[in-house]
């Protein structure tokens, strides 16, 4: 599916309408359901494509935050060939109680997969759970960004930000 007909496909499937309240606390006439696309199959392998082109030379692990950005990340690492990551939004208390599954090494150049970026907000607290660690976040590279200050907010941290799409691709006629 080339980037077109997966623009088409997640505008289909996951662009509703009405009044809704975004994770950063702005309210919305539309909602880009995230789960909506990213659970097609078909969708999911093209983004995991599109990701893959996207990541810079030299990155050597890519990352996803709970609970949208997993799938994303997984297809990502799928089609790059590079291992992932997954951060949770808070250490779990149990087991081996970690914030972040999977191996991260001070030496990693890490690239944040993330879903639909607004702020920046979710994907500026995963890049500071993986920087924590002493990894370096080179980028966030978002599917979908609503154009609303994410990129101005990530870049301000001294992070490369990139989408596959903007809501004016997913939304021509508003």
């Amino acid at each position: 599916m080339d980037r077109s007909a997966i623009a088409q496909r997640i505008a289909s499937v996951a662009l509703l309408r009405g009044h809704f309240t975004l994770r950063s606390g702005r309210t919305s006439t539309f909602y880009l359901d995230k789960y909506l696309f990213s659970t097609q199959p078909d969708v999911l392998r093209g983004l995991g494509e599109l990701f893959a082109r996207r990541v810079p030379k030299g990155t050597t692990r890519l990352a996803g935050a709970e609970l949208g950005g997993i799938p994303l990340v997984s297809a990502a690492s799928m089609a790059s060939g590079l291992p992932c990551i997954f951060i949770r939004n808070q250490k779990k208390e149990y087991g081996t109680a970690k914030q972040l599954e999977g191996v991260l090494t001070a030496l990693d150049r890490v690239v944040i997969v993330e879903d639909v970026a607004t702020t920046g907000g979710q994907a500026l607290e995963a890049a500071k759970v993986v920087q924590d660690q002493g990894a370096t976040v080179t980028h966030i590279i978002a599917t979908i960004d609503r154009l609303e200050g994410a990129r101005e907010n990530i870049e301000a941290q001294g992070i490369a930000f990139e989408s596959l799409f903007t809501v004016k691709e997913l939304m021509p006629n508003g």
